[in-house]
């Protein structure tokens, strides 16, 4: 047994409040070297007769990476309080893995245990309940619907007219959103994410003039409150993308200090190295980047601090908004987000706060914080799998399991997991326009745990390279539009809203990946049932082994991935019970099972 690789980490992601009354223990261990883990644990108070009085829980393995394995128990302390160690086994020698060391016997001294001091549930991680059953759609306004051509900027262009630029506008506005919403409620959606609606200069909107004002371009605040209006009547929530890092070259506050340097009285709203202020060749002043024209804001500033967190408010206060996301969260102090969360939960409890990090983010996820994160890691693998074909089945399982065991199950359950974004190529593209590696990577996302966000028009199948490549207009003709796809994504969002164990209220557990196939097979399970997904990721058909269905339960296959002339509504078919199916290239067949009571 190789002890060194033993690990756990207590009050983080192996060892945390799962709810008021519940606690989950992780423990990491190297792969395929220690047969059993069991937790002993015990209230540090509760002796008799000079005996600490504890309890076993096996543990059960959780998922496996090409390096760890890792073992899981749930444990509700009569008293909310524990101590604990891991027994570990292999075939040759018992050892208990405590906080001092480990040893051949438990010690006696509970002083070497692990320790959870008191469950108190202030500190349980507490995201919004909803955002479980939600479903995002990414929304670039400038470029989704021209609803009011007269709010058109200068020099605005016809609608798709030409391949769009870092600087061309076509006048997306919110009347062009509140005019498609009809779409948006056929796909299934009940959550849009906007990028920034704010007073700009660029098309992107992430240069802000003015966070207490809405672009000319896109409508006024009435238009606006319309449109959440509307949204929340369909069962659709709003979430507004927040820019607090850094502003806009035109931002009074920063046009102030250009004009009067170092006498201005918000120079120490940025972070200015020196004087006179420069902006080439590198700008000398902290910046987004090296970009000259957004300054970073110094969120330490009493001033900056209380002008922000009033904008953060004013939008839920005064236009009833659901959701912020936060741009370049991790370059923001971790003090400002604490305060950023008590002001805006003081206002709306249920609001939810959102980050673009791309790395590990257990830092800013304590529930002090953020809610949830943008889930880039699952982003990077799933495409790197399904639309690149440039890691393996097992390689990406690997990182599946990763990516699970980065965060506790309740941070998990309210991940942000998007395929693409206006950051990103379009994932048509990046599947090198195979429509099949896309319904692959939409089958994926939306049967996982976590929180799913669709960008404009990938559920149609628009195209596009980098940015600008993917902030195309918007493609409303039908006529260009591929609605299979469009049918096929709406299907699965039905099924992840209907089915217990296909959505977010399940479990998720990987039962093969193999590079010789390049297939997977994995299970979500739920108390109404479970089902099984079997995917082939090569371009040949391949026959695998349906797992056998238990007693007392039936198998029912809910549609055919492999033809787009099967009926998307869920079909009935009996399946063999541990029979042999064929599975078509780049498709993949999903099973129910469910019991028969």
């Amino acid at each position: 047994m190789l002890k060194e690789a033993i690990y756990h980490r207590p009050k983080n992601n192996f060892s945390y409040a799962y709810d008021k009354d519940t606690l989950h223990f992780i423990l990491q261990t190297k792969k395929n070297d220690v047969d059993t883990v069991a937790i002993l644990f015990g209230d540090p108070y509760d002796w008799e007769n000079d005996k600490w009085q504890t309890k076993t829980l096996e543990m059960v393995k959780s998922g496996s990476t090409d390096l760890h394995d890792y073992w899981f128990a749930a444990v509700k302390p009569e008293f909310r309080r524990l101590r604990y160690a891991f027994r570990c086994s292999d075939a040759s020698e018992t050892c208990f893995y405590t906080e001092g060391g480990i040893y051949s016997s438990p010690p006696s001294d509970i002083a070497n245990y692990f320790c959870f001091p008191f469950l108190n549930q202030v500190d349980v991680f507490n995201a919004p309940s909803w955002v479980k059953n939600t479903v995002w759609y990414q929304i670039f306004p400038e470029r989704f619907g021209n609803g009011d051509p007269d709010l058109n900027p200068d020099g605005a262009l016809p609608w798709a007219s030409t391949a769009p630029t870092p600087t061309n506008f076509f006048g997306g506005d919110f009347q062009g959103i509140i005019n498609h919403l009809d779409h948006l409620e056929e796909l299934g959606i009940n959550g849009i994410y906007l990028t920034p609606i704010f007073k700009a200069h660029s098309n992107h909107k992430y240069d802000t003039i003015d966070y207490m004002e809405i672009d000319p371009q896109f409508g006024n605040k009435e238009t606006f409150r319309r449109l959440v209006r509307e949204c929340h009547k369909r069962g659709i929530r709003v979430m507004l993308d927040a820019v607090f890092n850094h502003s806009g070259y035109y931002f009074p506050p920063f046009q102030d200090v250009l004009e009067k340097q170092e006498e201005s009285a918000y120079k120490d709203w940025f972070h200015i190295r020196e004087y006179p202020i420069t902006s080439e060749p590198k700008p000398n002043y902290d910046t987004f980047g090296f970009v000259g024209s957004m300054p970073k804001l110094n969120t330490e500033n009493p001033e900056v601090k209380k002008y922000l967190l009033d904008v953060a408010r004013y939008w839920i206060e005064e236009f009833d908004i659901d959701g912020w996301r936060l741009d370049v969260a991790n370059e923001v102090d971790h003090q400002f987000w604490r305060d950023f969360r008590r002001a805006v939960k003081a206002v709306k409890s249920d609001v939810y706060i959102l980050g673009e990090i791309w790395h590990d983010s257990m830092p800013w996820l304590g529930g002090d914080q953020f809610d949830a994160v943008m889930n880039y890691p699952f982003t990077n693998s799933a495409v790197d799998y399904f639309a690149k074909n440039k890691i393996t089945a097992e390689d990406f399982a690997n990182s599946v399991i990763k990516v699970l065991h980065m965060y506790p199950a309740n941070v998990n359950e309210v991940a942000f997991n998007l395929l693409d974004s206006h950051d990103t190529p379009r994932i048509l593209t990046l599947a090198n326009g195979d429509l099949d590696r896309v319904k692959l990577l939409y089958l994926f996302q939306l049967s996982f745990i976590g929180t799913p966000c669709i960008y404009y028009g990938d559920e149609i199948g628009m195209a596009g390279g980098h940015d600008p490549g993917c902030r195309a207009c918007m493609e409303w003709d039908e006529s260009k539009q591929n609605r299979d796809l469009f049918a096929y994504v709406k299907n699965l969002i039905e099924m992840r809203k209907t089915i217990p164990a296909f959505g977010n209220d399940s479990s998720f557990k990987i039962l093969s990946a193999d590079n010789e196939t390049n297939t997977l097979v994995y299970q979500k399970e739920a108390e109404q049932g479970r089902v099984i997904f079997i995917v082939n990721n090569s371009g040949m058909e391949q026959e695998l082994a349906l797992p056998n269905t238990a007693d007392g339960e039936n198998c029912n296959e809910l549609f055919i991935g492999a033809s787009i002339d099967e009926p998307f509504s869920r079909t009935q078919r009996q399946a063999g019970i541990s029979a042999k199916i064929s599975v078509s290239p780049l498709s993949f067949r999903i099973f129910e099972f469910k019991s028969q009571v």
